[in-house]
């Protein structure tokens, strides 16, 4: 009965579809993302595989500069404002981020005609950097229009439908054996894609028209506010890819795609973490303003992520061999070793990403940035010592410590916070 009265609320049932929708698409991402790996890894080879993937990993390190005014910011201020002032806000919003899409494109194209790359990696990375135009100025604004009225399934849903098709080009591509440097165009396809899904759908809801407006205040607003969470995300992914940044100026393109295979599907697995912290965050963090429940419930997360964590390690520990054999194929073998060892990563993953809940409920902005500026710099000092010694296992090492860094400062202002 309970249950019945609770989902008879519509706000509790568009939330909890909205997490049901929001699991199924990243599932959706996770299998699609895999099958695709496996596709590009067996129709490469090693090499051009580790230029693929350190071509994807630049383009993870520039695409956070076009994450200014983010969803903390924007999501916010269109709540706030009358509806009347939607089309300033997400007029004034799309201004700025189109403005600054455009120009970290044109310069990392300029890099990559300065000879800055290897000339594949180049090339891979030029279609690739077209998803930066797109994803922020385009699906971002939509898609903070969208969580202001918790209901994302129009993007999740262009996303998902998206992410399949893209799968299947990448297949006949790879069938009609085209040049490598064809297949990031695919990602910018897709992005545009998305965008002008989520552009027609806005103007179906709005009367056929986009009404959105510049308002020179308001873009001046959007460009100073948040700009603490913005240099943490920055910080952050620089951290995430920071293993194979370095990798890349002590091994072969060949050994880093093997490394790279191992990691792509460590990620998807550690992106399961990631998503229960999303998905149990409003009930047990976010709505909870007891300190005294609030640690309960904290002690009782960590306790679960961690449970989970290990058993997921240890089962994918114990696959692993069969797992990268089946999805990349024999070339990559000895990414079973790495992959071993880089599902452990999980465990001090998961504990962070619980303790990143309660820094983003009191918006302690300047503890995200400390946090992951200092994971960045221990992570550094940790490669350059470990990489030199042990070499793709001296990456992972560097990151566990990177991981265990920003675990420690959640804690100490967990302790502090909570206490006060």
């Amino acid at each position: 009965m309970l249950s019945t009265k609770r989902f008879a609320n519509p706000d509790v049932a568009r939330a909890f579809s909205n997490i049901v929708w929001l699991g199924l698409e990243r599932v959706t991402q996770i299998v699609v993302a895999i099958v695709i790996s496996g596709v590009l890894a067996r129709y490469f080879g090693p090499d051009v595989f580790g230029k693929w993937q350190y071509a994807n990993t630049l383009l993870l390190v520039l695409a956070p500069v076009t994450w200014v005014c983010g969803a903390e910011i924007l999501v916010p201020t269109i709540v706030h404002r009358p509806p009347a002032e939607l089309g300033t806000v997400l007029g004034s919003a799309f201004a700025l981020r189109v403005g600054v899409s455009a120009a970290a494109l044109v310069l990392t194209w300029a890099g990559i005609a300065a000879g800055l790359t290897d000339p594949l990696v180049g090339a891979m990375l030029a279609g690739l950097a077209t998803t930066m135009l797109f994803r922020e100025p385009f699906v971002g604004v939509i898609n903070a229009w969208l969580q202001s009225m918790t209901y994302s399934k129009p993007q999740l849903l262009a996303s998902m439908t998206t992410a399949i098709v893209k799968a299947a080009l990448v297949y006949a591509l790879a069938r009609a054996a085209a040049a490598p440097s064809r297949f990031g165009w695919l990602w910018g396809l897709e992005a545009a894609a998305i965008g002008a899904a989520l552009v027609l759908y806005y103007r179906r809801r709005h009367g056929g028209r986009l009404g959105w407006r510049l308002d020179p205040a308001l873009f001046r607003h959007f460009a100073s506010a948040g700009t603490v969470f913005w240099l943490g995300l920055i910080c952050m992914y620089l951290f995430l890819k920071l293993d194979r940044l370095m990798l890349e100026h002590t091994i072969s393109f060949a050994d880093l795609g093997r490394y790279s295979a191992a990691q792509q599907l460590n990620e998807n697995w550690i992106t399961l973490a990631l998503m229960l912290a999303q998905t149990i965050a409003p009930a047990f963090v976010y709505r909870v303003q007891e300190a005294a429940l609030l640690r309960r419930n904290l002690v009782r997360l960590f306790a679960l992520t961690a449970l989970l964590m290990v058993a997921g390690a240890l089962v994918l520990d114990a696959l692993a061999g069969f797992i990268v054999l089946h999805v990349f194929g024999p070339a990559y073998a000895s990414a079973a070793g790495i992959f071993r060892w880089a599902v452990w990563l999980s465990v001090p993953a998961g504990i962070e990403a619980i303790g990143n809940l309660v820094v983003l409920k009191y918006q302690a902005k300047y503890v995200l940035l400390a946090k992951w500026l200092l994971a960045l710099a221990v992570a550094f000092v940790v490669d350059l010592a470990a990489i030199a010694r042990f070499g793709s296992y001296g990456a992972l090492v560097g990151l566990a410590a990177g991981y265990l860094a920003a675990a420690a400062v959640n804690f100490h202002y967990i302790r502090l916070r909570l206490r006060s």
